[in-house]
């Protein structure tokens, strides 16, 4: 009699209905069906092959970029920050996986003696979801130093892939479908650590000085359209301050939508809406969103 193969040993965390609230930056959303913490990359791919194919996946670093409905999310949630999160530097390159906070890959980098990315502290996310996006900050962008990536896909298979597989354009990255970042070497240049370090802490001071750092927000709400600002056309219509619900225009920096204590998804997506008909309106612009919005709504 034939036996089937033994399925390998899950070595990470699995949860069941786990809130969401605390994955994300908006702190709002409802919960997960599941959630899986792998223990590495190859813990990963044996949990993706346990999958169905058509099973809902949604990868989470810090919950940046992100608004996560009320109603939650009906599959599976793979979280890397705190587990996939290694960076390792080796001359003048870095090896970082996807769960590393952008924040921390810019210390890092700079304390080996290495500079161009220095902008990666203005990032409020990780290494995975700046690459998905082409995350930037203060003039920089991801992909320029970007020398190579991996992915995994949905039967754990792993590829190793150079920038040429993808197409990479203003906050946007397209390549083969049905894969995630699990991690990428960047290629930077030697200086002076000093001056790179010198550099991170001013970028942080600026953006303390200009953006709503203490509050729940998701970064950036908006795109800038081509030759324009998103925030200087919300400021333009008077929506400083703006709320609906527990969401409000911060009074800071018109591009960030806060969280001011009582919000909720729908709040904060009906703000989004609203603004977006209001700079429309007024201006003639249809502002594309950054924030990517997941799950369901109540």
């Amino acid at each position: 009699m034939m036996t089937a193969p033994r399925q390998p040993a899950m070595r990470g965390e699995l949860r069941l209905n786990e809130p969401l609230t605390r994955y994300n930056t908006w702190r709002v959303g409802g919960v997960a069906r599941r959630m899986y913490l792998p223990a590495d990359v190859d813990d990963l791919g044996d949990f993706l092959r346990t999958l169905p194919l058509d099973e809902p996946l949604l990868w989470l670093g810090l919950g940046s970029n992100l608004l996560i409905r009320d109603g939650g999310f009906a599959g599976t949630v793979i979280l890397l920050q705190g587990c996939v999160n290694r960076i390792r530097v080796d001359a003048d390159r870095v090896w970082v996986e996807a769960g590393a906070a952008c924040a921390k890959v810019a210390r890092e980098s700079a304390r080996a003696g290495l500079t161009g990315a220095a902008f990666l502290a203005g990032i409020p996310g990780t290494m995975g979801g700046a690459l998905a996006m082409n995350a930037g900050a203060f003039g920089g962008e991801t992909w320029p130093i970007v020398e190579a990536v991996t992915t995994i896909n949905r039967l754990g298979v792993v590829h190793h892939r150079l920038p040429g597989d993808y197409r990479v354009g203003y906050r946007e990255v397209h390549g083969p479908a049905d894969e995630w970042f699990v991690d990428c070497t960047l290629r930077l240049g030697h200086g002076d650590v000093v001056a790179e370090q010198r550099a991170i802490r001013e970028l942080l001071d600026k953006r303390a000085a200009t953006q709503p750092t203490g509050q729940p927000s998701c970064g950036s709400t908006f795109r800038n359209p081509p030759g324009d600002h998103a925030a200087r056309l919300i400021e333009a219509c008077g929506l400083k301050g703006h709320r609906i619900g527990g969401a409000e225009v911060s009074p800071k920096h018109a591009n960030f939508i806060i969280n001011t204590g009582t919000a909720s998804a729908a709040d904060i997506e009906s703000l989004i809406e609203y603004v977006r008909d209001e700079v429309e309106r007024r201006h003639g612009i249809r502002l594309q969103t950054e924030v990517h919005m997941v799950g369901e709504r109540t």
